[in-house]
């Protein structure tokens, strides 16, 4: 009976002791006491904005200092278009810390979403005004052949003065690419791409001399050479080399 009583009073005692504790932890009490009154944000901004973070962190802060949770906070963060990552820290006594790194954009998806540099596709307002980034699109599920085919063609296009903002990929595998000036090249099939663009640029130099306009469309799905519409001739395709 004595040992009963004792064991009772051992845990009545623990309880005491532990409740203002998980109290605390829990914001359960005394929240107005240890009140979180101090936000520092370390980033370097394009597209977040202040009033973003605020929002997002605010209703995280009602619990006081020691009960404000930190993973909420970075999820509730990370939730907005443009971050990437956040990194929450508290600092006695009143202070919470976030480091932010904010999505750093590669190229538009298929005109309605973004390929950041980690290679994340991603939704943010106002893709469509984002237009000196380049265009690429395809199906979903070949996103990555899609990038690797951009930076092949365009370290292909190098040496040039063509510069390539943009690669398309149809449902059916054909490859085709905009130049800055808004010129379309008809690739066709991965495979004969290599062949086609060396085949192209070889005659590249010759083949504009005299033009003082660029052309607007080039098909280099032929046999032994390619079709090239000017703007001035615009339904006279001219034949490229029939030398591979």
């Amino acid at each position: 009976m004595k040992g009963t009583i004792r064991l009772a009073a051992w845990c009545l005692a623990i309880a005491l002791v532990a409740l203002p504790v998980v109290g605390l932890l829990r914001g359960w009490f005394a929240a107005d006491r240890w009140p979180v009154t101090q936000l520092t944000v370390q980033a370097e901004f394009k597209h977040v904005t202040a009033a973003e973070i605020r929002t997002a962190v605010l209703p995280r802060l009602g619990k006081g200092f020691f009960a404000l949770n930190l993973d909420a906070v970075q999820k509730a963060v990370a939730a907005l278009p443009w971050v990437e990552s956040v990194e929450a820290r508290k600092r006695w006594p009143d202070t919470l810390q976030l480091r932010i790194y904010e999505r750093q954009p590669f190229a538009r998806w298929n005109d309605k979403q973004l390929i950041s540099r980690q290679g994340r596709v991603f939704d943010a307002p106002g893709v469509e005004q984002l237009t000196a980034l380049p265009g690429l699109s395809g199906p979903d599920a070949r996103l990555a052949e899609v990038v690797s085919f951009y930076a092949d063609v365009s370290k292909a296009f190098a040496g040039t003065h063509l510069r390539i903002n943009g690669v398309a990929l149809t449902e059916r595998g054909s490859w085709s690419v905009t130049t800055g000036s808004g010129a379309r090249i008809v690739i066709g099939d991965r495979e004969q791409a290599g062949r086609r663009l060396h085949r192209f640029l070889d005659v590249y130099p010759q083949l504009i001399a005299g033009h003082t306009d660029g052309f607007v469309y080039a098909d280099l799905r032929y046999t032994n050479g390619f079709a090239v519409r000017w703007p001035d001739a615009a339904g006279a395709p001219a034949g490229g080399s029939p030398r591979s």
